[in-house]
Order: C-alpha cells, then sequence, then structure tokens
C-alpha cells in the first residue's frame, strides 16, 4: 500500500507542476493545493504514517540536498557585484525582518521566545522559484529586476545559514540559561558544520582535480558526500549539518578551476523532485486542529509581515541609494515566502516538537500561512502595481539565440551592428568564450533551466532563435519558449537540406523550422561564414526593389526584415525571413542577409558592408 501511495505522490507532483507551467504561475500554488486536498482537506495522505520514523530523517536529507543546490549558485565575485542595495537587504534588512517578526510573533500571537525568534528567522528568506516566474510576468524596469532576482538567489543559503544558527541558540539554551555553556555549545556546532563544510569541499575538489573519480561518478559522488557531510556533521554536532551542506556547497561554487556545471544541472532536477514531493509531504501533514489554534491575531501578525516589516527592511537597505521612489515602492511590496522558509521551519519545527517546547506545533501553520498570503496577493498584484507605478519596461526587444556557435555569432554581430538587442546561450564554454570576446552577452548553460530563469533576462526576451547545430538543443529550446513566448516567436534553423523530418520530434519543432526560409539551413550558412561571407544590410527604396535585390543577390541569404519607422517609445519592428513569408519588404525597410565573400564590396562612405546591388543602386 506504501508503493501506491508514493507512486501517487510523485504523478500528483508532476501534475503540479505541469499546471503551473500550463497557467504560466509559480508551481508552489498548485504544490501547496494538492497537498492541502490530500492532507488536511480529503484525509487521504497522512504523511507520519505513510514514512512513519522515516519521516523526519527524510525531510532533513531532502532540506539539505535543497540548500547544496542552492550555495552552489553563491559566487563571491557575483556577490561583490550585485550593488550596495542587495548587500544591504542580505544583511541589515534581513537582520531587520527578523527582529520585527520575531517580536511580532513574541508580542502579538503570544509565542514561546524560542519558536518566535526562530519563526522570524526562518521567515527572512524569500524564494526565487517563485520571484523568477513572477518577475516575468510583471516585466519590472531593470533596477527592480536585478535587485529581486540576485535577493532571492542569495538570501536562499544566507538567509538559511542564519536561520540555523538561530535555532541551534535557542535550542542550546539550558534550562538555567547559563550563558556560557550556551556560548560554548553554539561555539562547538558552528565550528564542526565550518570545519566539515571546508574538509569535504576540499577532499571533492581534490579528487576532481586529480581525476581519482571519473567524470561519470561526479553527481552521485557529490550527493553522496552531501548526505554523509551532513549526517557526519549533524553526529559530532547537534542541528550542525544544515551548515555543514552550506558551506561545502559555497567552497565548490568558487573554485574557479574545478567544472561543477553538470552537478549544478543535475542538482536541479534532483532539487525539483524534492520540492515536488516534500511541498505536498510537509502540506498534507498540517491538521485542521492545528490551523484552529491560529486566532484573529494571526492578521495583525501578517500585517506586519507584509505592511511593516517588508518596507522597514527596503526602508533600512536602500538609504543613501538611487533607486527612484517608486522603485522602493515596489521592492517594499514583493517578498514572497516559498520552500526553503517551509522546509527549513519543518525540520526545526520536529526537533523542537521533540524536545517539548511550548508552541512549537505552530511553527509550521504559520509558515504556511505567510507562503499561502505572499505568494497569492503578491502574484495577482505585482503586474497591476508595476503598471500603476509606471516601472513596467517597455515591450520587449531582445533576441535570444540558443546556441553560440560561429554562424550564430556572425548573425548576432549583424543583429548588433543594427542597435537590435541579442543575447546567446549555450552549454559549450568554448562558445560563449568567443561570443564574449566578440561583446556579445552569452549565457553558459541551457537556456532552459531552473539556472537560467534566474540569470537570463527572460523578462526583455523578444524572440527566440535557435541556431544550434544540434537539433536536440533546438527542439528543448523551441518546445520550451513555444509555451513562454508563443509560437510565433520562435524560430528554429534547420540542420540541412537533406534531413528528414525523424519521428521523434515534436510536432512544435517541426512546424517552427522555418527560419530563413527554403534556403536557410545550418550546413550552409556554417560554409559560407567559413568561406568569409558577412552580415550586411541593404535598403530598399523606390530606385532599388526587393525584385532587384534578389536579381543582383542570388547567393545571399536574406535573414531579417527591418523597419525603422515607429513610434514615439516603440522598439525597432524587426522581423525573421521565414518560408512562406507572407509580407516581402516593403520600400524605406532594411534587409539583413548573410553575403557570400565574392558579393561584398566595402563601402568608403559609411564604413559598413555594402552589396553589389546596393552599390549599384546608390550610383
Amino acid at each position: 500500500m506504501s508503493a501506491i501511495y508514493i507512486a501517487g505522490i510523485a504523478m500528483c507532483s508532476v501534475f503540479a507542476q505541469w499546471m503551473a507551467w500550463f497557467f504560466k504561475v509559480p508551481a508552489i500554488l498548485f504544490l501547496l493545493l494538492v497537498g492541502l486536498i490530500l492532507g488536511p482537506i480529503t484525509g487521504q495522505l497522512d504523511p507520519d504514517m505513510l514514512l512513519g520514523d522515516l519521516l523526519f530523517p527524510v525531510v532533513s536529507l531532502a532540506v539539505a540536498v535543497i540548500l547544496f543546490e542552492g550555495s552552489l549558485t553563491l559566487h563571491f565575485q557575483e556577490l561583490k557585484g550585485i550593488g550596495k542595495v542587495v548587500r544591504n537587504l542580505c544583511s541589515i534588512g534581513m537582520f531587520s525582518t527578523f527582529v520585527l517578526i520575531g517580536l511580532s510573533a513574541y508580542g502579538i500571537l503570544g509565542l514561546d521566545w524560542r519558536v518566535a525568534a526562530v519563526l522570524g528567522a526562518v521567515l527572512v528568506v524569500t524564494d526565487s522559484t517563485v520571484i523568477a516566474p513572477m518577475l516575468n510576468t510583471m516585466r519590472p524596469n531593470k533596477d527592480i529586476d536585478r535587485v529581486l532576482r540576485w535577493e532571492g538567489i542569495v538570501i536562499d543559503p544566507i538567509g538559511a545559514l542564519f536561520a540555523v544558527l538561530v535555532f541551534e541558540a535557542v535550542m542550546l539554551v539550558g534550562d538555567e540559561g547559563i550563558v556560557n555553556h550556551t556560548l560554548m555549545a553554539l561555539f562547538k556546532t558552528v565550528s564542526v558544520g565550518l570545519s566539515v563544510g571546508v574538509l569535504s569541499g576540499w577532499l571533492t575538489s581534490h579528487m576532481i582535480r586529480k581525476e581519482w573519480l571519473p567524470f561519470e561518478l561526479h553527481k552521485f559522488a557529490i550527493l553522496a558526500f552531501v548526505l554523509m557531510s551532513f549526517t557526519g556533521s549533524n553526529y559530532l554536532a547537534l542541528e550542525s549539518g544544515l551548515l555543514a551542506v552550506t558551506v561545502y556547497g559555497i567552497w565548490l561554487a568558487n573554485q574557479d578551476d574545478l567544472e561543477i556545471d553538470s552537478v549544478l544541472e543535475f542538482k536541479e532536477d534532483l532539487s525539483m523532485i524534492l520540492i515536488s514531493t516534500l511541498f505536498i509531504l510537509l502540506a498534507a501533514r498540517l491538521q485542521i486542529a492545528d490551523l484552529m489554534l491560529l486566532d484573529f491575531k494571526v492578521f495583525l501578525f501578517l500585517a506586519i509581515v507584509l505592511f511593516i516589516a517588508r518596507p522597514v527592511c527596503i526602508a533600512l537597505s536602500t538609504y543613501g541609494s538611487e533607486l527612484p521612489f517608486k522603485s522602493r515602492l515596489v521592492l517594499a511590496w514583493i517578498a514572497p515566502r516559498g520552500i526553503v522558509a517551509a522546509a527549513v521551519g519543518s525540520v526545526f519545527a520536529l526537533s523542537m516538537v521533540e524536545a517539548q517546547i511550548p508552541d512549537a506545533n505552530k511553527i509550521v501553520p504559520l509558515i504556511f500561512t505567510v507562503i499561502i498570503v505572499t505568494v497569492v496577493s503578491q502574484s495577482l498584484t505585482a503586474t497591476p502595481l508595476a503598471k500603476l507605478l509606471g516601472v513596467r519596461q517597455p515591450a520587449p526587444n531582445t533576441f535570444l539565440i540558443i546556441g553560440a556557435n560561429h554562424v550564430a555569432r556572425a548573425i548576432a554581430v549583424g543583429l548588433k551592428e543594427q542597435n537590435i538587442d541579442v543575447f546567446l546561450s549555450d552549454p559549450a564554454w568554448e562558445n560563449c568564450k568567443m561570443a564574449r570576446m566578440d561583446g556579445l552577452n552569452c549565457y553558459y548553460g541551457n537556456p532552459q533551466s531552473e539556472h537560467a530563469e534566474r540569470y537570463l533576462p527572460l523578462t526583455s526576451v523578444k524572440s527566440v532563435l535557435a541556431l544550434s547545430p544540434n537539433r536536440h538543443h533546438n527542439a528543448l529550446g523551441v518546445q520550451y519558449f513555444s509555451h513562454l513566448l508563443g509560437d510565433q516567436n520562435v524560430f528554429s534553423l534547420r540542420s540541412s537540406t537533406n534531413h528528414a523530418k525523424a519521428n521523434k520530434d515534436s510536432a512544435t519543432f517541426l512546424s517552427r523550422q522555418i527560419l530563413f526560409g527554403d534556403l536557410g539551413n545550418y550546413s550552409k550558412l556554417s560554409s559560407i561564414i567559413a568561406k568569409g561571407g558577412k552580415v550586411s544590410s541593404t535598403r530598399i527604396s523606390e530606385e532599388f526593389s526587393w525584385e532587384q535585390f534578389q536579381a543582383n543577390n542570388k547567393e545571399a541569404i536574406p535573414l531579417f526584415i527591418l523597419s525603422e519607422q515607429r513610434k514615439e517609445d516603440e522598439t525597432v519592428r524587426i522581423r525573421p525571413f521565414i518560408t512562406d513569408m507572407n509580407k516581402p519588404p516593403e520600400v524605406g525597410e532594411r534587409i539583413i542577409s548573410l553575403q557570400p565573400p565574392k558579393m561584398t564590396i566595402l563601402s568608403g562612405n559609411t564604413n559598413k558592408d555594402m552589396t553589389i546591388g546596393e552599390k549599384l543602386a546608390s550610383k
């Protein structure tokens, strides 16, 4: 019977994630709804009965993996460059939030001071997995987008580490209240956590550099090290394991010569599985009786969390900065809590209940109440608020190019010369390095990953061009971005003229392999560029028509049509050439095309490439 329940949880997790993908909302909403339906509403799932004594170890190990994955994204050099505001949010702002929420829980809700302190520490953590989809829909200006994304990324490991330290401090307070004993025990716990984390990081780095581990064992070995570091640290010093795995992840993330991108991708996939399963289990553990313990005072507590704690945090963090007042208002409203708060808080609650601390059973209901209120209210109001204050970005105008190979780079450089914003993405480091040497923005990794959702400027992406020679990468990108941006804004380049329509290709991918018309395919473009071909632009005029361009540039491959006639505040209008173009270039528009080397003549007047046809037309 247990096997059926576990399989059912897996299917419900997939269903919740699919619903979130379909409706383009944070997955946490449907995971929470599924957990509440299966648990307190229908009584079909009882995690304590299902897992028994294994529940606490399973939750603890899952939280350890989630925190480790989050800490793998915390690079010190990026922390230095994220600005004064984000640094303040993760220090002064975090501490002020902790104090205000903790005091409110103690004074208004009447919780035991230890429970109030832990609750305040846990609720300082916002959730990047909730913020990223919210920002993609909201499209705020760059200042707001940058601050909220980086806060969500950085505060995960820092906030969780802070919560661990607070939890350890309050748990180590003796009945006698002897300060020295408490400080010594806290020092031991922190020392063990730091030592185990650094030792694990050093040992893993050394083994990878010396190639003592084959590449195919990197993912599994590091997962085993995470679990062993967590359990071993807890064995040496109670509750030091979360600190150990956080330090372990930070150590690996800041080793410049260590190749761990495949490990990070694996941990992202594993974290999605664990987050989905864990959130359903934790939501299902909520009891109607526990929820009934929360009285009307909770509304006053929520008001302080939403309308006092966060605004004070933003006021302190942005003091002396150049952020406009309207941007500060938006920042003061958006701070959704999510899976990290729920998971870490649940682990702490289980330990505090076992220690028979009064009010410990109220921690989880209160955390989930804050999660529900913040996620729902802020998801529904973020976009209207941005519109009202006028802090939304203009219509998206960036081309995201999947692939940073020589074909993609040549096309990207041609677009950049026409003042078109371009962003490339490639999982091959050499391609990314070459793109950056050409002055192009390039994301190193797969653009449809969760990591990319944090770092790619998806709020400004208008169209996606899949230009990778790897059809598998193109297909994944087309499938993913067609849902986000619409089929009409996603295009793919064919591999060659003679590649057959494989049955394994999706209908969406097959229908979008129309980029650059019948003449356009990767093999042909690659050949022309390898021989010295260049991307250039040609203006269509009454003297030099589209028909004349075709007649004089028979070997050229038209790529884009650019229209510079636009209304005020409207972005430059550009559309790619596709199969069955229903609207040919018009007078006044420019054709961006790939010209073979024999068709290129240098114009001394404009310092730009000019085709033979345009040269003749200009005489």
